[in-house]
């Protein structure tokens, strides 16, 4: 039988491996959903938002998370954007309810609804049918890992079928296809890293450098350095939660989307890092991505001239600032996650460039490489890492490509690796 749990506390719900653990405002589950995992047989707990943190330490016990957005104030946003970004970095899938529709949809698991469910508020709906391949596939994924038994998506007597084909000519086809699959993913790799910048802006007051490691052939993560005009150059780190070819689509999208300036015939106005995160949210919801398509952004702009630094990040690591003799410091600024919600604000901060002063962006796959956060005393840096900021910014860079080649990784574990760093000379 099926362990659903639904009016304990958070510590006391997640004793054993649970399948789904629900959010929500309200900590009630939708009929339809509940019915569903029940004729699963999965496992599962309902938890308000807001008591998140009584199981934050306990996700290793989570196979999938399902979180029922409608009907937040913006406190709640927030908050759930943190929760998003938490659940990614366990590497426990996410999907994200908006809302229910009342329009009946046929549904093969259950008797027809009169509701279905959104994914997003400008979505058109998706069966109990999707939602539970979504899950499975989830569980799937967590499985690997840590050999949970997930049961199949697709009808018994199809997957018996499958199996009644000559065992041999199925390794054979299936050979054939692993092949043609990786030299797909190869060419696609290439492509997206022509979209990578091959020069950088150097010049007598600024150096400039960059390391890209993907965890696969192709990466979740994007970045540019761009010279706007003569005395401005806006840079970022754009990371898709999640990893292969779904999260790579994702990051050309957002290379296109982001937009850093307004040109009209022969006069232009640069964009703010606000308005330029802002308007990239925007574009992102109103793209009507299928499932949870989610990404994290920093995005600056420095002025070459006054060397002064205007940032702003949704849901991304915070920009480091290594100052000559001094700890290595994080440029904390709120933000959200992108995609979550449309109308989410963005907010920037300015800071002041020195001779010697080093910035440095990065993607959540290095954050081993640079620290860690602890829930109680908060972000540390690594003692490595602290050595390591007294280098140049090329040096920096290169020690964290050795280092990503030279550590042993659990396959669960790997993450793409990018960072962008410049220093004042």
């Amino acid at each position: 039988m099926a362990r659903m749990v639904e009016s304990l506390s958070g510590v006391e719900m997640l004793r054993s491996f649970t399948d789904v653990l629900f959010l929500a405002n309200r900590e009630q589950m939708p009929p339809e959903l509940r019915k569903l995992l029940k004729n699963k047989k999965l496992s599962y707990v309902v938890l308000g938002i807001d008591k998140y943190a009584q199981i934050r330490d306990r996700l290793d016990l989570v196979g999938t998370a399902v979180i029922d957005a409608g009907g937040l104030d913006t406190s709640q946003q927030q908050r759930l954007a943190q929760i998003i970004e938490s659940l990614e970095s366990e590497k426990i899938g996410v999907v994200l309810l908006t809302g229910r529709v009342q329009m009946p949809i046929k549904s093969f698991s259950l008797a027809p609804s009169q509701s279905s469910f959104s994914m997003v508020s400008n979505m058109e709906s998706v069966s109990v049918d999707d939602l539970w391949v979504r899950i499975s596939m989830n569980l799937a994924y967590r499985k690997k890992s840590d050999g949970i038994v997930v049961k199949p998506a697709g009808p018994p007597n199809k997957m018996h079928r499958l199996y009644k084909n000559n065992l041999a000519e199925q390794l054979h086809m299936t050979e054939a296809l692993v092949d043609n699959l990786a030299e797909q993913l190869r060419l696609a790799g290439l492509v997206q890293q022509d979209f990578l910048p091959t020069q950088l802006p150097n010049s007598d007051k600024i150096k400039w450098a960059t390391a890209f490691q993907p965890a696969e052939w192709v990466s979740g993560d994007i970045y540019d350095v761009v010279r706007i005009d003569e005395r401005h150059i806006g840079f970022y780190i754009a990371d898709a939660v999640g990893h292969g070819l779904p999260a790579a689509l994702l990051t050309i999208f957002l290379k296109q989307a982001l937009v850093m300036r307004h040109t009209v015939e022969n006069d232009y106005r640069i964009y703010p890092p606000a308005d330029v995160v802002k308007n990239l949210n925007v574009r992102m919801a109103a793209q009507k991505l299928s499932g949870y398509q989610f990404a994290t952004c920093c995005y600056c702009l420095i002025n070459t001239e006054t060397l002064k630094v205007t940032y702003c990040r949704a849901g991304h690591p915070y920009p480091i600032l290594m100052k000559p003799g001094k700890e290595p410091e994080q440029l904390e600024v709120r933000g959200s996650l992108l995609g979550v919600f449309a109308q989410a604000e963005f907010v920037e901060r300015t800071i002041q460039l020195e001779p010697g002063d080093k910035l440095f962006l990065y993607s959540d796959g290095a954050d081993r490489f640079i620290g860690n956060y602890d829930d109680k005393t908060g972000f540390h840096f690594n003692e490595e890492f602290r050595e390591l900021s007294k280098l140049s910014i090329a040096e920096i860079m290169d020690k964290l490509t050795a280092f990503t080649h030279n550590q042993e990784i659990a396959v669960s574990e790997v993450d793409d690796i990018t960072a962008v760093g410049l220093e004042i000379l």
